[in-house]
């Protein structure tokens, strides 16, 4: 089992899903406190963004994350939009050329990206999220979105017990990505660690 997740957390937590991040084999992660904001005018689903967020921080040692107020104070901006807002929403985000390839290659219900700094913390993350869908698949894609906001940004279909497999649909934090994550946000793990530093800890 300690390989399984060893495997996982090797999988995920390097490189990067359609390279859309530039492929990268060093841990990302925030080394500051987490703070999200929800914007959107559906509070049924800033209701569930926050319900996640507090799961999150439950079930992950070593993270502070908690939901703000204001999109000031936020380095996680979750953007609740509707069906038809998400490609003009994604063109806004990341331009028209970038928009383009992130349509042509995902064909996304739901994205998230981040800006990280030359050390490889995270500064900011952006969580695109539509609103029309039914709830467990709004919950299965913000759950998803907002733990790869984290750092483990590598979607992979060779390990079936993640949501980061684009096979699978979870709805909830299952207990191997709390693995992963808690790996991920362990003090000894740090940004910027290659895969052999990560073997040695």
């Amino acid at each position: 089992v300690d390989g399984q997740i060893i495997d996982g957390f090797l999988k995920t937590a390097f490189g990067a899903e359609h390279h859309l991040a530039g492929r990268v084999d060093r841990i990302r992660k925030y080394q500051t406190p987490v703070r999200v904001f929800a914007d959107g005018n559906r509070s049924d689903r800033k209701a569930q963004v926050a319900k996640i967020v507090t799961d999150i921080a439950k079930r992950v040692q070593h993270l502070d994350i908690a939901m703000v107020g204001t999109g000031d104070s936020a380095n996680v901006l979750v953007k609740l939009v509707r069906d038809r807002d998400l490609n003009r929403t994604i063109t806004k985000f990341y331009g028209r050329e970038r928009a383009r390839e992130i349509q042509g290659s995902l064909d996304p219900q739901c994205l998230s990206g981040f800006r990280k700094n030359e050390k490889f913390e995270i500064e900011h993350s952006d969580v695109i999220l539509t609103v029309d869908s039914s709830d467990f698949i709004f919950m299965d894609c913000a759950y998803e979105e907002l733990l790869q906001s984290l750092g483990p940004i590598n979607d992979t279909a060779s390990v079936p017990w993640t949501m980061f497999n684009d096979n699978v649909s979870m709805g909830f934090f299952g207990i191997y990505d709390q693995y992963i994550l808690n790996l991920l946000y362990d003090p000894r793990i740090k940004a910027g660690m290659t895969v052999a530093e990560v073997k040695e800890v």
